[in-house]
């Protein structure tokens, strides 16, 4: 299996949007929990969240963009890009997977 890192930044209202998808996306995240390596969000020098941070592990980037597509920060409008890359880790505890 490969990594998937997901840099997703956040649109314009996106306080908002946040507070008010944030159950469905942790719902969202706990059923597709075998994908996820980790995920958390991105915060600007004041705290503020400013995107989110996933790395999601599949056999192929479409399969983790699967994983992603559905996820209520996605069609609710919270991020407004997400680019994604392979991630191949050399040094670290993940180095080895």
């Amino acid at each position: 299996m490969a990594l998937f890192c997901f840099y997703c930044r956040d649109g314009e209202d996106s306080e908002t949007l946040r507070a008010l998808h944030l159950a469905e996306q942790r719902k969202h995240m706990a059923e597709h929990d075998q994908n996820y390596l980790t995920a958390g969000p991105l915060t600007n020098r004041k705290g503020e969240f400013v995107g989110s941070l996933l790395i999601i592990e599949a056999d192929s980037e479409e399969e983790a963009r699967a994983a992603v597509n559905d996820d209520p920060y996605v069609t609710g409008g919270v991020w407004q890009s997400i680019r994604v890359d392979k991630f191949e880790p050399v040094k670290g505890r993940w180095k080895d997977r």
